[in-house]
């Protein structure tokens, strides 16, 4: 299954590089190379300390389960894909994504709970959508 009919991020010039590494599979994430800050979600100047001096580095894709609300009702979302879990996952690395989980029953989810990144293909090649499953132990 692919991502539509759901919304295709726009892509920006700065936000490129995240697409295409999620297209490859890949979770990329902004590293400023003054005061040492990984940050998510892409921008060309270090939101802490304001420099342009930042690169891309590849995340783990793991993290925790930071926050999470279910609902069974979302206008326009594919009825195969509810109930929505809609989640803050907080990286190995630090920062915290707003991220769907999925493959899982929300009953099943805890608070602090090891979730992994996967990527939803869209019908443009050059963009895959990451999202959370709980890690299988």
């Amino acid at each position: 299954m692919t991502w539509e009919p759901r919304p295709v991020p726009d892509v920006t010039p700065e936000t490129a590089p995240f697409w295409e590494g999620a297209a490859d599979g890949r979770f990329l994430l902004c590293e400023c190379e003054d005061c040492g800050l990984v940050y998510y979600y892409p921008r060309l100047v270090c939101p802490d300390c304001l420099s342009g001096d930042v690169g891309w580095i590849e995340a783990a894709g793991t993290g925790d389960l930071y926050s999470y609300t279910v609902t069974d009702r979302a206008p326009g979302w594919p009825e195969e894909a509810l109930p929505l879990i809609y989640a803050y996952v907080e990286l190995d690395e630090g920062p915290r994504v707003i991220t769907d989980i999925v493959d899982c029953d929300p009953t099943d989810l805890e608070i602090g709970q090891r979730v992994e990144v996967r990527f939803v293909p869209t019908d443009d090649e050059a963009i895959a959508i990451p999202v959370f499953a709980p890690v299988e132990s």
